[in-house]
């Protein structure tokens, strides 16, 4: 997928419809699964080049959508736009084709993973609108964040890496700890899929990692260290586990992040955004150094 061009002509119609003046529940009136997002239903989701976009980089939006995360919501539904906008506008990597997931709790929502399309145009709005986000989740200290992961690595085909060897990147956005495996059952409840046995969360980090460059943004916010699992993600992702606490630069944040994976100097990241959103990027980034795509330790608060 991932034919056609974003235009802000096609964003302000839509958002005009479907998101200006609208409260989330209105904005993400889905009250059930809808079969086209369903893992079990899809075989693979392609990103491929097209005389539209010749050279393409795949970037999968993971958001938690159980009930402690409604502010994230709130913020994707309504910045949606201008976060789109910025990443293909500002080009921080080539022919940018977006997917968004919805992730929840594999061991007690009914549809903890969703997935759309890789698009470049109005359908990545649209697709995501299509969601259903439950609500749900369990008390058991985390969210099936993973899922993200064994799907971008076992159903997910980019000619990114098929043709030159080019990873694309995964974000995952939530208020909660992970699984320190994927169980077996779970992954044949959510995928359909038979697997030999239960897959450790680092195994499986390390095995997406040989095609994505992969991120988890711990939304703070007010919560606690101790709720988000800040030291366990640290210590599973190092620098690219980051701690957000503004979840309003949630969209600048992603658009920055991309560009410094592409080895953009750090401060002129900050410098071409204005006023409170050169803060807040200032706040989030500054203490990056100016990197190509390489391992890197430790982590960045924002």
């Amino acid at each position: 997928m991932g034919y056609g061009a974003w235009s802000s002509a096609d964003w302000k119609k839509y958002s005009s419809a479907k998101i200006s003046g609208k409260k989330v529940n209105d904005i993400y009136s889905a009250t059930k699964l809808d079969p086209k997002y369903d893992p079990k239903m899809i075989k693979v989701r392609e990103s491929f080049d097209s005389a539209d976009h010749p050279v393409t980089t795949p970037i999968i939006i993971g958001l938690d959508v159980t009930g402690s995360m409604s502010d994230l919501l709130d913020v994707t539904a309504k910045k949606l736009g201008e976060m789109v906008k910025d990443i293909l506008e500002r080009q921080p990597v080539e022919g940018p084709q977006i997917m968004f997931c919805a992730v929840g709790d594999s061991r007690c929502d009914r549809s903890p993973l969703q997935a759309t399309q890789f698009e470049s145009d109005i359908r990545i709005a649209s697709q995501l609108t299509d969601l259903w986000f439950e609500k749900g989740g369990g008390g058991n200290r985390f969210e099936s964040y993973p899922l993200v992961w064994y799907f971008a690595a076992n159903k997910t085909n980019t000619d990114a890496w098929n043709k030159r060897r080019k990873k694309g990147i995964i974000f995952t956005l939530g208020d909660d700890g992970f699984p320190e495996k994927l169980l077996k059952m779970e992954i044949e409840k959510v995928f359909g899929d038979n697997v030999r046995e239960d897959i450790d969360t680092e195994a499986l980090l390390a095995q997406v990692n040989r095609k994505y460059d992969v991120f988890h943004l711990m939304v703070m916010d007010g919560r606690s260290e101790e709720v988000v699992k800040l030291p366990e993600w640290r210590r599973l992702m190092g620098e690219r586990a980051i701690a957000v606490t503004d979840v309003d630069a949630i969209p600048e944040i992603i658009v920055s992040l991309l560009e410094s994976v592409a080895g953009r100097d750090t401060e002129d990241i900050i410098n071409s955004w204005d006023g409170d959103t050169r803060l807040a990027v200032r706040n989030a980034i500054g203490g990056l150094p100016a990197r190509k795509r390489s391992a890197v330790s430790g982590i960045v608060r924002f």
